[in-house]
């Protein structure tokens, strides 16, 4: 029954489309269950008697039901197809805004391959099953209930010699159909894994070339693809096993009729007319059963698409506005405040940050240090709350962050990833994503402050050059310096740069870290960064390692209190006497 919720609440707001496309069909079952009983009475009336009159009556009415039927039809295929293509985009925006609200945990745990398949396949499923449902889904039951009542009204006798027939078609059909759903939900399955292996391949296409794995992942992909197939051909084949047999009890029921009722009317318990008539609505009861079960596929599809679709739908972002949350005052100083911070990602058996105390002053410059899987990217990755501390809790200026609502300090904290994320469009698109409805002169401001000016206006369209998908015709440097532009167009307290200059040379990054310093003299700056030249001119050098806060203090104080800084910084830019820098 929850599989059905969703389709019917995406029903309800065009329900009276809904029900005229449903009026239409009734309408239109009335007229084909009414040609029999005209064939009977041509038969009878007409053809019978020699009644040339009768004919012609019996025939132009035949006909104006057939040219009405069909203008029914029409309306009610045109009512249909919007109602399910209505369905379809509600359905796809109703997704997309959930996925938008969800955490980094839930987008982690489900990933994006499947996310994928509940947007197209899965939404188109239920589109499918939205239109079939007002289209044939009806005429067929209704169909298959008229003809049974009309074939009562012919000959009731007869009738029930086909009761027997019909309740084992019936229960044929019964034992099949609810089968069909968790197959299909096992295809979606396997759908989801063929995505994911394809969009991995895509993202990561030159990581594969570069090592030489195309043979690996085209391994992956025939692995994931074969699974696919083989299980749609599975569906398939124990689908293809009931349409025979209902076929075989159609011909059944067909021979005993013409056998049974040919007898009856050669004694005068029946007409030819009502012979003829009651075929006709023994083959309007039966081919409903089939024509129902080969639409199964679609239900069963659609249903289990539901299930899939409720189950991105009923998620609760573990990451959420508290009851009571409150705005973070836009003038606020900006002080981060770590305290007992420790964090586990979801399955990992550690912890990747543990017992994390910091105080950063508001408008200070502090950098984050430490070997690769040391936490650095973690502990950032907490300030915007993108995460929630498993253990411990984080303030800004003295309130919990999961007391600020979420909207209010996405906008007081700006984050420039590790990895430059462009949307496809113009670099001006790019650069006032944070503020629409800034001024070609702030954005240049930014631009300036980010060292990306003068490249920009370089571009052949400049502001206006297009930008395609992930960014794939600019540099690495490029990429980075747009997105620190973007950040600094937002003008917020907190700017946390994760490592986010690692593809521009020193110089470039010491310009970019003074203008920083210059243009936003109270932001408050936490620089993620693998270079200790990065982070040199910061008021405190935080040193991590596996996870834990191995000292903190100045550059000066590091390098003649910290072993393990020293060594850091004798390995990237060599002994610190022999330059001539005090210990």
């Amino acid at each position: 029954m929850k599989s059905i919720r969703l389709p019917l609440s995406l029903v309800k707001p065009y329900w009276r489309r809904s029900l005229c496309a449903l009026g239409l069909l009734a309408a239109l079952v009335a007229m084909d269950l009414a040609i029999p009983r005209l064939i009977q009475r041509l038969i009878d009336r007409g053809i019978t008697p020699s009644d040339q009159a009768e004919v012609i009556r019996t025939g132009i009415l035949m006909l104006a039901l057939s040219v009405a039927g069909t203008a029914f039809a029409v309306g009610n295929n045109v009512l249909s197809v919007r109602v399910g293509e209505s369905v379809a985009r509600d359905l796809r925006r109703r997704l997309f805004r959930k996925i938008q609200s969800l955490s980094s945990r839930e987008l982690d745990s489900t990933g994006t391959g499947q996310l994928m398949v509940r947007l197209t396949s899965d939404a188109a499923a239920l589109q499918r099953l939205t239109q079939i449902s007002l289209r044939i889904g009806t005429r067929a039951p209704l169909m298959m209930l008229g003809s049974l009542i009309l074939m009562i009204r012919t000959n009731s006798g007869l009738a029930l010699s086909m009761l027997p027939l019909l309740v084992v078609t019936s229960a044929a059909i019964i034992l099949f159909v609810p089968r069909m759903e968790p197959l299909f939900g096992k295809v979606q399955a396997r759908l989801d894994r063929l995505n994911t292996v394809l969009h991995e391949n895509i993202a990561g296409v030159r990581l594969v070339r570069a090592f030489v794995r195309n043979d690996l992942e085209d391994g992956r992909f025939d692995s994931a693809n074969g699974a696919f197939a083989s299980d749609s051909a599975g569906v398939m084949r124990f689908m293809a096993l009931l349409s025979p047999i209902l076929t075989a009890f159609v011909n059944i029921g067909m021979v005993a009729v013409v056998w049974a009722g040919g007898l009856d009317a050669i004694r005068g318990g029946m007409t030819a007319g009502q012979l003829v008539a009651f075929s006709n609505y023994l083959l309007s009861t039966m081919t409903p059963l089939v024509m129902m079960t080969n639409l199964s596929n679609v239900w069963a599809n659609g249903l289990a698409s539901s299930r899939r679709i409720l189950g991105v739908l009923d998620e609760m972002p573990a990451v959420a506005d508290r009851p009571g949350a409150v705005d973070v005052t836009a003038g606020a100083p900006g002080r981060i405040v770590f305290e007992g911070v420790s964090f586990r990602y979801p399955g990992s058996p550690v912890d990747a940050v543990t017992g994390v105390d910091l105080d950063i002053a508001p408008g200070s410059m502090t950098g984050f240090l430490g070997a690769t899987g040391s936490g650095k990217t973690t502990l950032t990755g907490l300030v915007p709350r993108f995460y929630d501390p498993t253990e411990g809790r984080l303030l800004i200026d003295g309130i919990d962050l999961r007391d600020i609502r979420l909207a209010s300090l996405r906008r007081f904290v700006a984050v420039v990833p590790q990895e430059s994320i462009l949307f496809s469009g113009t670099v001006w698109d790019n650069v006032v994503f944070g503020r629409p409805d800034a001024s070609i002169a702030e954005a240049s401001e930014a631009a300036r402050i980010a060292c990306a000016l003068e490249f920009i206006e370089n571009l052949p369209q400049g502001w206006e050059t297009r930008v395609e998908e992930r960014g794939v015709n600019l540099s690495g440097g490029q990429k980075q310096r747009i997105a620190i532009a973007r950040a600094v167009l937002a003008r917020p307290r907190v700017l946390v740069l994760d490592d986010s200059t690692s593809s521009v040379d020193v110089e470039t990054e010491a310009r970019i870290q003074e203008a920083l310093a210059s243009s936003l003299p109270g932001c408050t700056r936490i620089v993620v960064a693998q270079r200790v030249s990065s982070v040199l001119s910061a008021d405190r050098i935080v040193l991590l390692d596996e996870g834990r806060v191995a000292a903190a203090g100045p550059h000066s104080a590091l390098l003649s209190e910290s072993p393990l800084y020293r060594e850091i910084y004798d390995s990237q830019l060599g002994d610190p006497e022999a330059d001539g820098v005090e210990p």
